[in-house]
């Protein structure tokens, strides 16, 4: 029998010549950690559903923050989760709120790293929804004003970048115009520009206290079954003002990633989420997979679709492990 004379097999030899002719690589610098800060001091509470990961007060935060900086990570980003919550998300936008003091302890504490901020609502309203309710529904015009009060107040504190995670049309415009009349021209916006209603993100709603008390965020938030449809939300925030775009899930929308690198020339972001990094770590538990191998093959994926850099929860045990 002769043999064919293209030998794919002999590029997989070694782990040598497989390291050399590796098309995607994965770095620290591409991960973003998130984080959550809380009131108190010393505090560190655990999250069930998110094993190794905890709110933290703001003295732990920074402790936190070093061992990223020292691990080579891109950035962290961080969600705030308020003393009090009210129906108007009053301490979101607020001076001394949460993740305002937590910001400026983060940029004094650990000058260099760079501090992404999650601008929404739903942490800080009793009623867990991402804007103010009317009649039932969340009223997108009236919350654009909450967004960008916000978005100011986490640039005035010191955020590298803002990034509003809401889906209410207009709020990347909204947004920029508020920051540039606040003199914060040079604070890039990093929207969730493709976020989907998605079911993966149980876990996190534990971490943020945010679930909705009624109802759910379909209104919002973009259906899973749609891909055309994040290609116009990317470009209609592009042509707002967004610097930086993002896609979220990322594993089950692979396919949505891929396309927007396909079409927009911009950095791209895609967030590896709670429900993503419960079910590896479970199924890692159970003895079902090599949790090691899981999380670098997992995040490979999200690169080899074109991001650029990942929101993962895995950024610390992908970095020791690289």
């Amino acid at each position: 029998m002769a043999f064919p004379i293209e030998r794919p097999r002999r590029l997989r030899f070694s782990e040598s010549i497989r390291r050399l002719v590796r098309e995607t690589h994965l770095s620290p610098s591409q991960f973003i950690l998130p984080l959550f800060v809380c009131p108190g001091d010393g505090v560190r509470k655990d999250i069930g559903s998110m094993p190794g990961h905890a709110q933290l007060s703001i003295d732990n935060l920074v402790r936190e923050a070093e061992e990223c900086k020292s691990l080579g990570l891109g950035g962290i980003i961080l969600f705030g989760i308020p003393a009090q919550k009210d129906e108007f998300a009053t301490e979101a936008s607020a001076p001394d709120g949460i993740t305002q003091r937590a910001i400026r302890a983060l940029k004094a504490g650990v000058p260099g790293l760079l501090v992404i901020t999650d601008v929404c609502n739903c942490e800080y309203t009793t009623h867990g929804h991402c804007g103010f309710v009317k009649d039932g529904e969340v009223d997108n015009d009236v919350t654009l004003g909450w967004l960008a009060n916000t978005a100011v107040s986490h640039a005035e504190a010191g955020a590298d970048i803002v990034a509003p995670s809401d889906m209410m049309d207009g709020r990347v415009a909204a947004i920029r115009i508020a920051l540039d009349s606040a003199g914060h021209q040079n604070t890039p916006i990093l929207s969730y520009a493709a976020k989907y209603a998605s079911v993966f993100y149980g876990p996190f709603r534990e971490a943020a206290e945010s679930a909705p008390q009624f109802g759910d965020r379909r209104g919002y938030q973009m259906d899973p079954a749609n891909g055309r449809e994040a290609m116009r939300e990317i470009a209609l925030d592009l042509e707002e003002g967004a610097d930086l775009i993002m896609v979220k899930p990322a594993m089950p929308y692979l396919d949505v990633i891929r396309d927007a690198r396909e079409r927009f020339d911009v950095p791209l972001g895609a967030y590896q989420v709670s429900g993503e990094f419960s079910m590896i770590v479970a199924a890692a538990n159970n003895g079902w997979l090599d949790l090691d191998r899981a999380i670098l093959e997992s995040l490979t994926s999200i690169r080899r679709a074109g991001a650029d850099f990942i929101l993962t929860y895995f950024a610390k045990q992908a970095a020791r492990l690289l």
